[in-house]
């Protein structure tokens, strides 16, 4: 026994001849792999990651094609639920993920503008620039899936738990401010090292920066056309944004792979829409009616055959066919050059009762024809095609300019179709008379007119809770720019 006190003695010898100081151990005690301040360039990556990967590129791209048919849910799960109206249109939990990593993008890019204005890294306005981009972004994509969000008492983790909900209306002046903050802010002359290889879109480019903040200044701007209509304003944000697909905001990084590829590889969940395809063959010698889809063999020994789902009422299965532009590395399109063609054209229109001119619908198809991904129709001569269409009148040619738009976001741009979708239905006052005609039967009184709010806050915040109801609201209540109160 003495022996074993002996040694007890030395070991508490030995603590106290090393002992360490209560700052020396919080030095040990901190993770190195997960600090808690960071260089904001190296914090801005991440966020222009998440806002494409994770947000953008998310279930609410994969969702929001269901419901306006660029794609078919058809395999057995949750996109065949969205498809069918059975369950995933109303829950909580369908879009939680992506309902959280917005929000959580947002206090990231929150904290850069805040060390970038008034904190550790104060004058540098490249990064503040970039990040108020980002921030108006992504806010632009919370209030358009989910109207009326926490925002303004938001962002004060273990201060405010219960944040009330901010009116849509609100938060677009914030949206066009905090774009009209940046765009200055990148005009001005910072000490800080350019960004480089951390910036994966533009490479620490602010022209080009400035230019994805006019065009989603366009963007917006049209957005609220049922609101507030100025077509003038949209066409003078145009011209000081993209000239290219060069220019276009998106993301487009071997180490970050296409969505669209990475959900078929792991589940193969979308399949070719019945609606898409015959709003294709409708129009003669369009090169996407075929040259978007996939043929299968059913069978062995079969032949090989073009299989479309039709929307809401075929049955669940994978013998269907797919898209034919999945590919790695697709970009992840936050604006495109051919979006913002589409967007001058719709403008130029709606801006003079008599304008007829199809020359700026002619130059959007052509870059639609020739987009960045893995399958373009570059050899398609978009003049005679569209000369082709018989547009004769401005009712004409404003209903083209919205199917041809909606035609060009397949497959990866389903979140603008949805928004356009919805402004267009406010437009023209109802689902028959939208130049953007659905097939889904289910749609007579399920179509959903915006997304559930996430389960995380449902279930903790009585105010979201209040406004989630029992999730049926998302197939009455519009959002406000489309014509509803929230």
């Amino acid at each position: 026994m003495k022996k074993y006190k002996v040694i007890l003695l030395l070991v508490v010898a030995l603590i106290s001849l090393n002992s360490c100081s209560e700052d020396k151990m919080d030095d040990i005690n901190k993770n190195v792999n997960n600090p808690t301040d960071v260089p904001t360039r190296f914090a801005i990556t991440d966020a222009m990651t998440s806002t494409a990967f994770s947000n953008t590129g998310s279930d609410l791209s994969f969702y929001t094609g269901i419901y306006v048919e660029l794609n078919a849910g058809a395999a057995p799960g949750q996109m065949y639920n969205a498809e069918t109206r059975n369950g995933e249109p109303i829950s909580q939990t369908t879009y939680n993920n992506s309902w959280n990593s917005q929000y959580q993008t947002m206090y990231n890019l929150k904290l850069i503008i805040e060390k970038c204005t008034n904190g550790q890294e104060k004058g540098n306005y490249t990064t503040l620039g970039i990040a108020q981009i980002l921030y108006a972004y992504n806010l632009a994509l919370l209030t358009d899936m989910y109207g009326d969000v926490p925002f303004s008492e938001a962002f004060q983790p273990g201060v405010i738990f219960q944040p009330k909900l901010d009116r849509q209306e609100d938060l677009y002046k914030i949206v066009f401010s905090t774009l009209e903050d940046a765009i200055t802010n990148l005009g001005k002359t910072s000490t800080y090292a350019v960004l480089g290889n951390q910036d994966l879109i533009y490479k620490g480019d602010k022209v080009k920066w400035i230019k994805a903040a006019n065009g989603l200044l366009a963007r917006y701007t049209l957005r609220l056309s049922f609101r507030n209509p100025d077509y003038a304003k949209v066409l003078t944000y145009v011209s000081k944004s993209f000239t290219s697909k060069s220019d276009e905001f998106k993301m487009k990084n071997e180490g970050i792979p296409n969505p669209y590829y990475q959900l078929d590889n792991a589940r193969g969940y979308l399949f070719a829409s019945k609606s898409l395809f015959d709003k294709l063959n409708a129009r003669a010698n369009d090169p996407r009616t075929t040259g978007y889809f996939q043929k299968i063999q059913k069978s062995t020994g079969a032949p090989f055959t073009y299989e479309f789902f039709l929307n809401g009422v075929s049955p669940q299965s994978q013998n269907y066919s797919y898209s034919a532009l999945i590919n790695k590395s697709n970009p992840i399109f936050m604006l495109s050059y051919h979006e913002l063609l589409f967007i001058k054209a719709e403008a130029e229109a709606r801006n003079s009762a008599t304008f007829t001119s199809v020359a700026s619908l002619t130059a959007a198809v052509n870059a639609a024809f020739n987009k960045d991904e893995a399958i373009n129709f570059s050899t398609t001569n978009a003049t005679s095609y569209v000369a082709g269409l018989g547009i004769t009148s401005n009712a004409d040619l404003l209903k083209e300019i919205a199917v041809q738009k909606y035609l060009s976001f397949y497959e990866n741009e389903c979140v603008e179709a949805y928004n356009d979708y919805r402004r267009l239905l406010a437009m023209y006052g109802s689902a028959t008379a939208n130049p953007i005609q659905l097939a889904n039967p289910l749609n007579i009184d399920k179509f959903p007119l915006r997304l559930t709010y996430g389960n995380s806050d449902v279930s903790a915040n009585n105010n979201v809770k209040t406004a989630f109801g029992d999730g049926t609201y998302v197939y009455s209540e519009k959002v406000w720019w489309a014509g509803g109160t929230r």
